[in-house]
């Protein structure tokens, strides 16, 4: 059984990537690679589960890359590549195709709210997207994955793919059961013009999220313009467990400013949420404009990212081809 500490997370290339993304997961990445060893994947055959305009989708592969320097991802420590240069990944999904079981994948919610009313005419991809999920942990036998709560239902499949493979083929502790890393105090970050929904890169208005990319102007203007409540600020939280959009200002406000939501709440009580917004403002600009001016020097050299690429494959593709290797071997594969 691999004892070591492996952390394995993917994110899919889908266009800018947004303060949701940086609070939950990159910021995050970063603390890891310090405390263990790190396989960080642009997950470019996840995102085709949706069709993607082929040279935006290579723009986009090199943008996340250029995000996870910029935050301050080390190539040199953490192994960065994208899912489809190793395609390991895509063998070991078909495998893994047989072991899973159908009733599994008809409970996976993800797939519901994506496909909707129109679950027939979803591509297949995307119904079976969360067993190529559980090859990218399980190909090189990562023992934390680094989930959010809508990623939780996807690393419990994986874990029972493992221990379903592990006794079908009498391999015990063969593959390790992941354990989610879900950070500590770390909350959702809701859309600024809905605190109902999800900040996304799919919603329609740019005013919905802070884009890792935006200006100083551009974060100070939809701060200023994101909802939030006529009253003023109250001495406790759960007194806006009703007011969605002025719990995320302050929820935001803690988050980057690394400060418990109680002392927040503490040092607003009874200002006007103008107040609030012009100091979100303020930090936000102070911790994203600089993300966002690396983002861009890095994407004027597209063949440094490139490099990086090529060399994250390499050392990907030594773990993963070994342990495809022995998988075969396994499964009764020449």
């Amino acid at each position: 059984m691999n004892k070591k500490k492996l952390v394995f997370s993917g994110v899919q290339p889908t266009g800018n990537l947004h303060l949701g993304n940086y609070l939950g997961a990159l910021r995050n990445f970063v603390s890891l690679q310090k405390e263990m060893e790190c396989i960080y994947c642009v997950v470019d055959l996840h995102a085709i589960t949706t069709f993607q305009d082929p040279s935006q989708l290579t723009n986009n592969v090199l943008e996340t890359v250029a995000s996870f320097l910029a935050t301050g991802l080390n190539p040199e420590k953490s192994i960065i590549f994208n899912q489809s240069s190793v395609s390991a990944h895509t063998e070991l999904a078909w495998i893994l195709n047989c072991v899973s079981r159908i009733g599994w994948l008809n409970r996976m919610t993800q797939f519901k709210d994506k496909a909707g009313g129109e679950k027939e005419k979803a591509s297949v991809g995307l119904y079976i997207y969360p067993n190529l999920m559980a090859a990218d942990i399980l190909l090189y036998k990562a023992t934390h994955v680094p989930v959010g709560a809508d990623q939780k239902q996807h690393l419990e499949l994986s874990r029972d793919i493992a221990q379903k493979f592990n006794k079908d083929f009498k391999c015990k502790d063969f593959f390790p059961l992941p354990e989610p890393l879900i950070p500590k105090n770390v909350s959702r970050i809701m859309s600024l013009r809905d605190g109902t929904k999800k900040m996304s890169k799919s919603e329609e208005s740019d005013y919905s999220r802070i884009n890792l990319k935006d200006s100083a102007d551009e974060i100070s203007k939809k701060i200023k313009k994101a909802k939030s409540d006529s009253d003023t600020i109250p001495d406790n939280f759960k007194k806006l467990e009703d007011k969605p959009e002025a719990l995320n200002l302050i929820t935001i406000y803690s988050e980057v400013s690394k400060k418990d939501i109680n002392k927040v709440m503490i040092e607003m009580s009874g200002k006007e949420y103008s107040f609030l917004k012009t100091k979100l403002a303020e930090i936000l600009i102070s911790e994203i404009t600089p993300v966002g001016k690396e983002i861009r020097k890095l994407l004027e050299d597209k063949t440094h990212l490139r490099r990086i690429l090529k060399k994250g494959k390499e050392k990907a593709s030594i773990i993963a081809e070994e342990n495809l290797k022995n998988i075969r071997e396994k499964v009764g594969l020449l």
